[in-house]
């Protein structure tokens, strides 16, 4: 039995454990495969097989970088980062703006409400600016609303998240999903769960993406694929920074590698994934390698984790205290 990322009990025959880690490019699997010839015999020729690699790595990482997989998060993320370096007087200019009407301010200023930035944490008035800025169409802010609402109100929680789900905010179409997977409207439906989570996963979203694996995996409302799993997997492994999806996303492929289910039986693909979570992740992985094998790998790792850095704001914002 695994516990997902949001807390949700899902049942896979790779007997996850209760793997729990903190959140954009796919990495040419041919490298890794190339570097699963290393031989820990042959040590000259693994540094020219290296320093030729790495030297693919930017090249190829520019040109993906040209259309990545969309990210619904990233905005969403970015309204955090803003709102929590902003001065006060800029605070002062966005409560101006949705005092006069402004549908993204008002959400913003709701936000600002549940996050206790530059006001006092008051979740009352954070649901009132965002039914202003949902009752003008703004699909975050009717998802917002919808789920401020689900402990008082579940039909019009539904309808508001609804709302949000079918305008193409795809942090509520997420949440749809988990609602009508866990009941929270009266009535269970894997179906209308499925179709939400893929709708998100479609737009980018990581833990969609991992709902959507996982389901593939356990052959849960759908038809039984590890193929279709690791793929939704790779997608959700990719996404920086990493907040729960992302990580669950990089476990779960690295497992799929180790057990080649859905893939083939990689260990150098293994460890790449899961040494992303941190090198004790990839503990089991790294016994099967050679010396030069983990030496290969691990800048490859660390190419990745040089072409995926989050925005500078983003850093700023994350070093202030909530």
């Amino acid at each position: 039995m695994f516990v997902g990322n949001r807390g949700r009990a899902s049942r896979t025959s790779l007997h996850f454990s209760d793997y729990r880690v903190n959140r954009d490019l796919l990495l040419d699997e041919r490298i890794l495969a190339v570097v699963g010839l290393v031989a820990e015999d042959v040590p000259m020729k693994s540094r020219i097989l290296l320093l030729t690699l790495l030297a693919l790595v930017p090249a190829r990482l520019t040109a993906q970088q040209q259309n990545p997989d969309p990210d619904s998060k990233q905005e969403g993320l970015a309204v955090w980062a803003r709102l929590k370096v902003m001065t006060q007087s800029e605070f002062q200019e966005l409560m101006t703006r949705g005092q006069s009407g402004d549908a993204a301010a008002q959400y913003q200023v709701g936000l600002a409400y549940g996050m206790g930035k530059h006001v006092t944490k008051n979740s009352d008035e954070a649901q009132r600016w965002f039914q202003k800025s949902a009752e003008q169409g703004y699909p975050p802010a009717e998802g917002a609303y919808g789920l401020g609402m689900r402990q008082t109100n579940t039909a019009i929680a539904e309808r508001w998240m609804l709302r949000g789900a079918e305008h193409g905010d795809a942090s509520t179409q997420f949440w749809l999903g988990v609602a009508y997977e866990q009941n929270w409207f009266g009535t269970t439906d894997i179906e209308l769960a499925i179709k939400w989570y893929r709708k998100a996963a479609e737009a980018g979203d990581p833990d969609a993406q991992v709902e959507l694996g996982q389901k593939y995996a356990d052959g849960e409302g759908v038809k039984q694929s590890y193929e279709l799993a690791a793929n939704w997997f790779r997608k959700a492994a990719q996404h920086v920074p990493d907040l729960g999806g992302a990580g669950q996303g990089r476990y779960r492929l690295g497992q799929l590698y180790m057990e080649g289910l859905g893939v083939p039986r990689d260990y150098v693909q293994a460890y790449f994934w899961l040494s992303l979570n941190g090198p004790d992740a990839a503990a089991d992985a790294k016994e099967h390698l050679t010396p030069s094998q983990v030496q290969a790998t691990n800048e490859l790792v660390k190419a990745w984790q040089e072409q995926h850095q989050v925005s500078p704001e983003f850093q700023a914002a994350s070093r202030l205290p909530n």
